[in-house]
């Protein structure tokens, strides 16, 4: 076992969503865990286990402090990022209903075209605003939204499979192409 090992404890969580009552958290276990790994490890950390919550979706504001406050360090919220992701697709949808009802026509004109609306690119990006959004909101409870400063790569600073671009002239490029390809009608290497 390395020193990051963590353990997913269960106190009552459940992956998924549930009707309000139906799941009933006891975060406040988690301490216990904590304080029975203590005295066993004889650590002198107050927290000596880093703990996982599963199933962390739905979970009050105050469940999810206690839990933090317990030693967790990592929480699922794939359903409310999934919610998410969707209700971003849902509102644009929504809004702009009746630009989407055929690639031309719309309350502009019945020859205005709508591919903007229709566009992949638009509806998705929408979608993953809507899960940014959410993502920021599980930070904020968790109490790590601003701990660590973006960093951002240079351009060509992270090497892919250890491939470098070469440099080209595209219209070179195409006139050797075509060039190779005449020569090979031609029989000419």
């Amino acid at each position: 076992i390395g020193d990051m090992f963590s353990i997913a404890a269960a106190f009552g969580n459940v992956h998924g969503v549930y009707k309000p009552g139906n799941v009933s958290l006891q975060p406040e276990r988690l301490v216990k865990h904590q304080e029975y790994a203590k005295a066993k490890l004889s650590s002198e950390e107050d927290k000596p286990i880093f703990l996982v919550m599963h199933g962390g979706s739905g979970s009050t504001d105050d469940e999810i402090k206690t839990a933090v406050t317990a030693g967790v360090v990592k929480m699922n919220v794939d359903t409310d990022t999934q919610w998410s992701y969707w209700d971003g697709c849902r509102a644009f949808i929504a809004e702009n209903h009746d630009y989407l009802q055929g690639q031309i026509g719309n309350p502009k004109g019945p020859d205005a075209p709508n591919k903007k609306f229709y566009d992949p690119r638009a509806w998705i990006r929408k979608a993953e605003e809507s899960m940014v959004a959410r993502v920021g909101v599980s930070m904020t409870k968790l109490g790590c939204k601003g701990t660590f400063t973006t960093k951002k790569p240079e351009s060509g600073s992270l090497p892919i499979w250890n491939f470098t671009p070469v440099a080209h002239n595209p219209i070179n490029d195409a006139l050797k192409g075509a060039g190779s390809f005449v020569g090979g009608l031609l029989g000419k290497k």
